[in-house]
């Protein structure tokens, strides 16, 4: 059974407390530094345009020091960052691999950034990227916070749990995340140099994190948790390995297959997992039963997300560009050539990514794959709480009717009946109605006049579901005994329930 990597032994580790103290004393946090950039500046910024941001920081005396070499990726008179840097010693922080010296003058050897996704401020050391500077990325180059993490930060459920599992871990972040929602972290990597800057990120933080290095789940085998995230290195595409970041070694989605397969072993009864994957479009395959396909037969309650399906010579190019190669150039042509080979030999037509939620539970798998390809209101982590719980009254509705029957729902205060009329030959005539959710993923429902007024007579005072039916058979003139009406009523409570426009009380 492997031990966890103890906190002691990197250099760098171990300036961490000095390092924080710097930080603080400086403002280097996220309100500070879009307070002192300014709006223009802070947009130039994730723009990678370094002059704005070079300007503004000219007048920010030690804060703007940190803003140069952290953000922008300048060099600084030794003294001044002594200055920025106190009560952390410059030449310990050169020994430690944070700077790199030449001359007088010092520059950033590390990516050193703030980050607040609710929970406060979080610093989170990784490699240097190539967003102010062209740098070419190593195999063993460990990512910053990027937008598939930033993804994933958003979209994780953060109602207190026990134990957590960061399934490849990288530069640390959603270890770091968990800590403020587990009582125990524990995370995973392949890569020694990002448990390296994990374990240095959760020091700066000061944070408890285990940290095992190792394949996939093998450091972790034979445990559970109530709580696994994961963002893997789920490219799709050959089975090679050039950056640990992304690249899993394994043809076409196995990455994703190998995680959404595995995790449900790895949770706790009644544990969640928050996954991002990515899953192959195939020619003649629907992409649901794909993704359903690796998940076991039993134990599992599944909602996955598809927010984004890429043509395969977009995303090829995309993460081309992320490597930093220039897609112009001979080498970078000739693997876009073998990656676009590897597609038309699989009949990849697109590449689906999304969120995968989990949930251990006792029973069948269920699983209900989506697309949500239009804008929604973060955080959807905590939809995703909500989604399990609504399921779980949905099961055990099925298993006994008569409890939605005798139920009594109340409609979400965020849900809204639209009407949608167009010119017609007699004016204007109703074409569209839908009940339409303005919070959370925005979920729409196209309604007739009939499900319009079983909605309408829903009240958390009021009848239950069987009354309000036989209401509104008498009022349209229906058969209140009538099977499929009683059916109809039915699916169409637990499709609104299932999304979150109407609960039940």
């Amino acid at each position: 059974m492997p031990t966890p990597r103890t906190t002691t032994a990197s250099p760098l580790t171990a300036l961490c407390p000095d390092l924080r103290t710097a930080l603080t004393r400086v403002g280097y946090d996220a309100d500070t530094l879009l307070e002192v950039l300014g709006d223009q500046a802070h947009a130039a910024l994730g723009r990678q345009e370094p002059v704005p941001v070079r300007r503004a920081a000219r007048a920010a005396g030690d804060l703007g020091t940190l803003i140069l070499l952290f953000l922008v990726g300048d060099d600084v008179a030794d003294r001044d960052a002594a200055s920025a840097f106190a009560p952390l010693e410059v030449d310990r922080a050169v020994a430690a691999g944070l700077l790199t010296r030449s001359g007088d003058r010092v520059r950033a050897a590390l990516d050193l950034r703030p980050l607040d996704v609710g929970a406060g401020t979080r610093w989170v050391l990784s490699d240097l990227d190539d967003s102010m500077r062209r740098r070419t990325l190593t195999e063993d180059h460990v990512l910053g916070v990027g937008h598939a993490s930033l993804s994933l930060l958003r979209a994780t459920p953060t109602r207190p749990v026990g134990s957590v599992l960061d399934l490849g871990t990288g530069c640390g972040v959603q270890a770091v995340h968990a800590g403020s929602y587990g009582r125990s972290v524990t995370a995973t990597d392949v890569n020694p140099r990002a448990l390296w800057l994990a374990e240095a990120t959760a020091a700066l933080n000061e944070l408890d994190i285990d940290f095992l290095e190792g394949s996939w789940f093998d450091p972790v085998a034979g445990r559970r948790f109530d709580q696994v995230v994961a963002n893997p290195p789920f490219v799709v595409g050959p089975a090679r390995v050039e950056h640990t970041y992304r690249d899993s070694g394994l043809a076409l989605d196995g990455a994703s297959e190998l995680v959404l397969s595995r995790a449900p072993e790895f949770l706790a009864p009644g544990g969640t997992a928050a996954l991002l994957a990515a899953w192959a479009h195939v020619e003649g395959q629907d992409w649901r039963q794909r993704v359903s396909s690796w998940l076991p037969a039993e134990g599992v309650d599944a909602w996955v997300v598809q927010r984004d399906v890429a043509d395969p010579a977009l995303y090829v190019g995309t993460w081309l560009r992320d490597a930093g190669l220039d897609p112009r150039e001979a080498g970078a042509q000739e693997r876009a050539e073998r990656w676009l080979d590897a597609f038309e030999a699989a009949d990849v037509a697109g590449i689906g990514f999304g969120f995968v939620y989990l949930r251990a539970i006792d029973g069948p798998t269920e699983v209900l794959a989506e697309d949500l390809a239009h804008g929604f209101e973060d955080p959807l982590g905590a939809e995703a709480s909500d989604y399990f719980e609504r399921s779980a009254w949905l099961r055990a509705v099925a298993r006994d009717p008569d409890l939605a029957w005798s139920a009594r729902f109340a409609v979400d205060p965020a849900t809204a009946l639209e009407r949608i009329y167009l010119s017609g030959e007699h004016g204007w005539e109703q074409r569209v109605a839908r009940l339409h959710r303005g919070d959370g993923p925005r979920w729409q429902h196209e309604v007739d006049d009939v499900t319009a007024s079983l909605v309408a007579g829903m009240r958390a005072d009021g009848p239950p579901l069987h009354e309000v039916v036989e209401l509104l058979a008498l009022a349209h003139g229906y058969d209140a005994d009538d099977p499929e009406l009683a059916a109809d009523s039915l699916s169409v409570v637990t499709g609104l329930v299932r999304h979150g426009l109407i609960r039940p009380v």
